[in-house]
């Protein structure tokens, strides 16, 4: 009977709106009627409807959201992407934790490769907090490698990319821009008189693998991992495709029991 709006404040929805579909599908996650949810909804509401009913895992202060990065060599997890603001150098430190589980279960990863996202690889470069996380990981039992720049997000260099939820989100945003700006390019080049046509025409089998390569759509469905259940994030603009990978990635983590698989991390990987 009642709907979280896009723009609705999360507190809010919190207190008042106990009867949207959003609450109530993370009410069956939690008496275990579900075994995930998905939602294309308000993702500050999503997060908090999410931790105050599920609660996060032992050991996890805050949850944080994840997606599939596209790299040179396969791809990347990236987290956090909007879940958190301003992060403090623990919570870096345990979303590398939950990043490294994730990865090991889904990726079969034996030791995922961790970098830190900072503004230079340089020891001097980046803020305090930046600079704690990175002494905090380096002491850790992880296979950290330590500081990346933006840049090398898409080398493959990594398997996982710490980052605080406002860099994150801007890092993620432009790179869905990026991909929609070449493709857009490409296709007016290909347009621009017959020969062009021609060698577009010629190259279209190539150009439809790397677009499904670098197409957002294949990678929607963003985790929203530290909980004590699977809820996955789906882009509020997602069609048919988009939705429907938002669905496997709900699935392979229900079937992967990743919440338990990242509870059992915790200890070991700190």
């Amino acid at each position: 009977s009642e709907q979280v709006s896009m723009g609705e404040d999360p507190a809010h929805a919190l207190r008042a709106k106990r009867d949207s579909s959003m609450r109530i599908a993370i009410e069956q996650v939690k008496s275990g009627a579900a075994d995930a949810c998905v939602s294309a909804g308000n993702t500050g509401a999503l997060v908090a409807i999410s931790r105050y009913v599920l609660r996060t895992l032992p050991g996890i202060d805050r949850p944080a959201i994840t997606t599939t990065i596209p790299t040179l060599t396969g791809h990347t997890h990236a987290l956090d992407l909007g879940a958190n603001i301003d992060c403090k150098a623990e919570q870096l430190v345990q979303f590398a934790v939950m990043g490294s589980a994730l990865s090991m279960a889904i990726d079969n990863v034996g030791e995922p490769k961790i970098g830190l996202l900072n503004i230079g690889q340089e020891a001097n470069k980046g803020n305090e907090t930046i600079k704690e996380a990175n002494r905090q990981l380096q002491a850790s039992s992880l296979n950290y490698s330590g500081y990346i720049e933006a840049d090398q997000i898409y080398l493959g260099d990594v398997d996982i990319v710490i980052t605080d939820g406002f860099t994150g989100n801007v890092a993620l945003k432009g790179m869905e821009g990026a991909a929609k700006f070449i493709a857009a390019e490409l296709k007016l080049a290909f347009q621009k008189n017959p020969l062009a046509q021609l060698v577009g025409l010629l190259a279209m089998p190539l150009m439809k693998t790397a677009q499904k390569r670098i197409d957002p759509r294949q990678y929607n469905g963003a985790s929203i991992l530290g909980l004590q259940g699977v809820v996955i994030k789906s882009h509020g603009g997602a069609d048919t495709l988009a939705f429907q990978k938002a669905l496997e990635t709900a699935y392979i983590e229900a079937i992967k029991q990743v919440p338990h698989l990242i509870d059992e991390q915790l200890g070991s990987l700190l």
